[in-house]
């Protein structure tokens, strides 16, 4: 049996490379697939098709890397200040700053290369959202955070706002200890979410994609069910409600660490939106250049201007 190496120095370059959190587990298949598998055979998430295309895949970390050993998983804050303006376009936090994929990759790349000059012949897999992995499962696994109700990824210390990276690799580093712990009685987010999207069912809560907010302003083409509009309220890209309203996102003296405003300068980057009236008549070489470098550009040309018009509708003029 080959000795599983400590992970000391690796945390310690990942922190210095603007990591928050950094915690490793092994590549197993993920401990929560076949609830996963249930949820999408309830359809809960909606037109994403691509979900169902990449199942296969996401049975094991073997499919993405063979060989794999480990799976090494970071978070980075995003949290900033996020008011909203009357009139203008309302963004999600975690795109306000330059697209977070583009940011992650690149620290986990870099990430990469120093365990390859350390361990010459590691193999590496470099996964940031989009590719078909259980980030969440793996990051919990690796002790970043646990399962909240609004099925964010929660880290009793920091909250849920951050993003997660994964970078597999064929070196065996110890395994962390998973995340523990439990929203009690709390039903906060529940009782926020404008279109009821939080449901509880076969004693679990989960999200259903067609109802969420986020899901309806960034990944549903076509028109919104009118039942769903109002829920959409001032909402351009994206949603936060869920995670303002968690108590763990929020500022404690006894918990100096959430709330905390992020220190990645690409994410703090400014981007100035047009109003939601120029939004809502936007053309097509005005919105590629608006969106170049930002996650907001996930929409699409037409999704985010009927975003804008279903603001609009919902009384967010100027």
């Amino acid at each position: 049996m080959i000795d599983q190496l400590d992970s000391g120095e690796l945390k310690q370059k990942a922190r210095g490379l603007g990591f928050d959190l950094v915690g490793v587990c092994d590549a197993l298949p993920p401990l929560h697939l076949d609830a996963y598998e249930k949820w999408l055979a309830k359809g809960y998430h909606g037109t994403m098709n691509y979900l169902l295309r990449q199942l296969p895949l996401k049975r094991s970390p073997q499919e993405l890397l063979p060989g794999a050993r480990s799976v090494i998983a970071v978070g980075i804050n995003y949290a900033q200040p996020n008011q909203p303006v009357k009139g203008n376009p309302r963004i999600a936090m975690y795109a306000l700053g330059r697209d977070y994929h583009k940011v992650l990759r690149g620290k986990l790349r870099r990430l990469a290369l120093w365990l390859q000059h350390n361990r010459p012949g590691a193999k590496t897999r470099v996964c940031v959202d989009s590719a078909p992995i259980a980030e969440r499962d793996y990051a919990q696994q690796a002790g970043l955070g646990w399962f909240g109700k609004n099925t964010c990824l929660i880290d009793s210390r920091r909250g849920s706002l951050f993003f997660i990276g994964l970078l597999l690799t064929d070196v065996p580093f110890k395994p962390d200890k998973p995340a523990v712990g439990s929203c009690g009685t709390c039903r906060k987010c529940i009782d926020a979410c404008p279109t009821g999207a939080i449901v509880f069912e076969e004693h679990r809560w989960q999200v259903d994609a067609r109802r969420c907010v986020s899901y309806l302003t960034i990944e549903h083409r076509g028109a919104i069910a009118p039942n769903l509009q109002a829920g959409v309220g001032d909402w351009t890209f994206g949603c936060d409600i869920c995670q303002e309203v968690c108590p763990f996102n929020q500022a404690r003296d006894s918990q100096p660490e959430r709330a905390v405003k992020t220190q990645e300068a690409d994410f703090l980057t400014p981007r100035e939106w047009p109003s939601l009236e120029a939004l809502a008549g936007l053309s097509f070489e005005e919105w590629d250049r608006l969106t170049r470098g930002s996650a907001v550009r996930r929409a699409g040309y037409e999704v985010l201007k009927r975003n804008a018009r279903i603001n609009l509708a919902n009384g967010s003029e100027v």
